[in-house]
């Protein structure tokens, strides 16, 4: 483009035309391969949209109106292409995690914490889930087949205690699935992976009506767990009931004292109905 032209801001149908073949020439056409899907997934990118870029790139640097020949019906002239809002896309390929409870036990370094994977609804998308899942190690159990991820939005919680990690549930959110008044699913576990250590930490799920979850101990004592907002703070001196993104049920963590285990656990305060 001549010195004249950058001073001007005009463009010939001629500069149009050469810049958006150029573009053209730029582009894959035709289906991305299985690699390039779940990459551009990641980056939120995909080399098909250069040809749109250019187009709009174009448009925005010439004058208020481009001079089109042929067009069926018109005057000649074609106003620049209104400007729309993007919509976010639902990342598919990394999950939404939240931390329920950390804390420390015997010098080693626990944390408790949820992985939310949106539901793919290709089969595209879903053979690049199941190897994202892979990659961070949140394969559900009884999930052979990445086409058994479509429609599905599955949920992973851990727990790490140390250098090691282990599942506590894995399975997947149903629509319209909640749950209500006392309703609540826990799990009692040891801090130790082995068999016969003391099941000191409880983790479970209730509804957002719960205020207040009681763990009780066999020594009698009970930790309660009060309902916080989100965001807040997570330590394991303050066991809390908190939401999970992406999750449609709230979580708890309750630890123990040192010396006793798990007997029982309850919702003991539900928000009242105005």
């Amino acid at each position: 483009m001549s010195a004249d032209r950058e001073t001007n801001h005009d463009m010939t149908n001629g500069d149009i035309t050469q810049l958006l073949a150029g573009a053209a020439d730029e582009v894959e056409i035709g289906i991305a391969p299985y690699q390039a899907v779940i990459q551009g997934g990641r980056r939120r990118k995909a080399r098909r949209w250069a040809v749109a870029a250019a187009t709009a790139l174009v448009l925005a640097g010439s004058s208020a109106t481009i001079a089109v020949a042929g067009l069926p019906g018109g005057d000649g002239t074609v106003a620049p292409a209104a400007t729309q809002s993007a919509t976010p896309e639902t990342d598919l390929f990394t999950p939404a995690r939240t931390t329920l409870a950390t804390g420390t036990e015997n010098g080693k370094e626990w944390r408790v914490y949820i992985d939310v994977w949106a539901a793919p609804r290709t089969e595209v998308q879903a053979a690049g889930q199941f190897e994202a899942m892979g990659e961070y190690g949140d394969v559900p159990t009884g999930v052979t087949e990445a086409s058994q991820l479509i429609g599905r939005t599955s949920y992973v919680v851990s727990f790490s205690y140390g250098d090691k990690r282990r599942g506590v549930f894995e399975d997947e959110f149903t629509k319209g699935e909640a749950m209500r008044g006392t309703d609540l699913q826990s799990a009692a576990i040891p801090f130790a992976d082995r068999d016969g250590a003391p099941e000191r930490l409880v983790i479970g799920m209730v509804g957002h009506d719960a205020q207040q979850v009681g763990c009780t101990w066999k020594n009698g004592t009970t930790t309660k767990a009060d309902r916080v907002p989100a965001p807040s703070d997570v330590n394991s001196d303050d066991p809390a009931i908190r939401p999970a993104e992406g999750s449609p049920v709230d979580w708890f963590v309750c630890r123990a004292p040192e010396g006793t285990v798990f007997k029982e656990v309850g919702v003991t305060l539900v928000k009242t109905p105005a």
